[in-house]
């Protein structure tokens, strides 16, 4: 069936992953109030399993299955799947590419899907959100989409490590000084401000061992995007929002700092620049207090 017949809007299959529809809804849902004014239509996939990431260190080959599964999902509905985490994203898209370029290991695992009546094929791809908008939406489509520009806001970004990554998988903006998200961000009229080490690791992978070391981590790179004079840091990871969105009070009473830096998604981000309300794209899900951006986007807004 023709997902895409009769509608103007491209249709995409949303994976949503474990962490975003439990942890971090507010992802979610700006990311389905942006794309819908951008003509991107979300088809849900209510089949899914876990990408596989977290099981890899200790069975490979399982985390293979479950991403093929994934896969094969889509190949079913005949549409390329769009991921908000960039944990699955990369997992999903080095599967792929895998399967697609190995016979031997796409037999061995087909193997396995049989038992359930799959089969991985190769006719689909994986894109992380980011990918989608700067490959299949375009700037210049995002930029006529902004009906309030944030020309009052100084942002910056944290890209996390696994939107470009693993390079081998996928061809996407530069993993050293990635550029995607600057761009998108300037996109929305908000004033794009550098950092000592943009990207490094918030250290979310290593928490479930030792969250001090992580937290460590992500003060510093508060730290550095304080004093960097940021209003906001913009996060397209929901591991990395959490770390320094949820985690943020705590480290400020850790370390006896005050941040209060408000976290946005960048669908959030997008979607105030597009006139969206803070209702509608579930400001309030965030742990810091987003009020001072959201007083100065209304000032904006009203001539002030």
């Amino acid at each position: 069936m023709d997902v895409n017949k009769d509608s103007n809007q491209k249709a995409w299959l949303l994976f949503l992953g474990c962490a975003v529809p439990y942890r971090v809804s507010s992802y979610e849902i700006s990311t389905r109030k942006v794309l819908a004014e951008l003509d991107i239509k979300l088809v849900e996939m209510p089949e899914y399993n876990c990408c596989g990431l977290p099981i890899d260190p200790i069975d490979h080959e399982m985390m293979l299955i479950l991403a093929a599964r994934n896969l094969t999902l889509a190949e079913e509905k005949g549409l390329n799947l769009v991921v908000l985490c960039p944990g699955c994203a990369g997992t999903l898209r080095k599967v792929n590419k895998k399967l697609k370029e190995s016979k031997m290991l796409r037999e061995k695992i087909n193997s396995y899907l049989k038992e359930t009546g799959r089969e991985f094929k190769g006719t689909i791809e994986a894109k992380h959100l980011l990918q989608l908008l700067i490959e299949d939406v375009g700037l210049e489509k995002i930029r006529s989409a902004v009906k309030k520009p944030l020309f009052n806001l100084q942002v910056s970004e944290h890209m996390g490590c696994h939107v470009t990554r693993p390079t081998g998988a996928v061809d996407f903006d530069n993993p050293e000084n990635p550029e995607a998200l600057k761009k998108l961000i300037e996109v929305t009229g908000a004033k794009y401000v550098d950092y000592i080490d943009k990207s490094a690791c918030c250290g979310a992978p290593i928490a479930g061992v030792n969250d001090k070391i992580p937290l460590q981590l992500t003060k510093e790179k508060l730290i550095h995007v304080k004093d960097a004079g940021a209003q906001a840091l913009i996060t397209v990871c929901p591991f990395c929002h959490m770390m320094f969105d949820t985690n943020q009070p705590r480290i400020e009473r850790m370390f006896n700092e005050t941040f209060k830096i408000p976290v946005l998604h960048y669908p959030q981000l997008l979607g105030l620049a597009m006139g969206f309300s803070s209702e509608e794209l579930n400001l309030k899900g965030l742990r810091v207090d987003p009020t001072p951006i959201i007083s100065q986007v209304s000032d904006r807004a009203e001539g002030k």
